[in-house]
């Protein structure tokens, strides 16, 4: 029997966050088994489908303020197309222990390293190669969506503290990100259906309370100092990967 008591605040938050910094979709898988008594496989497909719609949200708010930088979110979203549907693949076929460690590590070492060199990266990473720079966002594009149909956690996860990692703005970052969502997810998705169970029920009431979130997320995020919002975004890179080892370990 869900909960919905304990849920929907969290499907609240969750579209906070989202709207907010982009990361925040890791909540939701747990309280979906948590409090809707969802297994793990059918928790991470209904999360990855409701951010479909918390993806076309955010997008639709960011692209309004002009927040959304086309020329770096292209090559993103093909990268995450790509991958995404092979990440839904590995996901059905067992629980990858040791990918999910190991994407909970960039995670924490791209907020580490970001934080240990604030000021030294002052403007993105191959700014004045712009071949070479289009390659490195396909790429990140690429480990995001595969992240995403892997974990169910939504392609923002990786994408935003990589492109912080990277030099890129974190608005622009954050940006990105909700665009990400709509690719990996759908492409996530399109694997579930074939591979995994999504419960549409859930995913029903969960999505209407998560987009109520991204708006308010995406009010706060226009309304913070760049270097506050950047710091932020590093810090909770950190808390989030910790929290990535430890549901991967089991201690949930």
């Amino acid at each position: 029997m869900t909960d919905w008591l304990l849920l929907a605040p969290t499907a609240f938050i969750v579209g906070a966050l989202i709207g907010a910094v982009g990361i925040g979709g890791v909540l939701l898988i747990p309280a979906l088994s948590a409090f809707a008594g969802l297994g793990i496989h059918e928790a991470m497909a209904t999360a990855l489908f409701t951010f479909i719609f918390t993806g076309i949200t955010g997008t639709v708010l960011f692209q309004r303020r002009g927040s959304i930088d086309w020329r770096i979110t292209a090559p993103v979203c093909a990268g995450a197309v790509l991958c995404a549907f092979l990440g839904a693949w590995m996901n059905s076929l067992t629980r990858p222990l040791m990918l999910a460690l190991i994407l909970a590590g960039i995670i924490i070492f791209a907020g580490v390293y970001t934080l240990a060199t604030w000021r030294g990266m002052q403007q993105p990473a191959l700014h004045d190669r712009p071949q070479a720079q289009q390659g490195l966002l396909l790429g990140i594009g690429a480990a995001a969506g595969f992240g995403s149909g892997l974990t169910g956690v939504g392609g923002p996860a990786l994408s935003v503290p990589m492109m912080v990692l990277f030099g890129f703005p974190a608005l622009a970052a954050i940006g990105t990100s909700q665009v990400i969502q709509i690719i990996a997810a759908a492409s996530g998705t399109l694997g579930n259906l074939q591979f995994g169970t999504i419960n549409f029920g859930i995913a029903g009431v969960v999505t209407v309370l998560e987009i109520a979130g991204v708006f308010l997320g995406a009010r706060i995020v226009h309304a913070v100092n760049a270097d506050s919002l950047r710091k932020f975004v590093t810090v909770l890179c950190i808390v989030v990967g910790i929290y990535l080892i430890a549901r991967a370990l089991g201690w949930f």
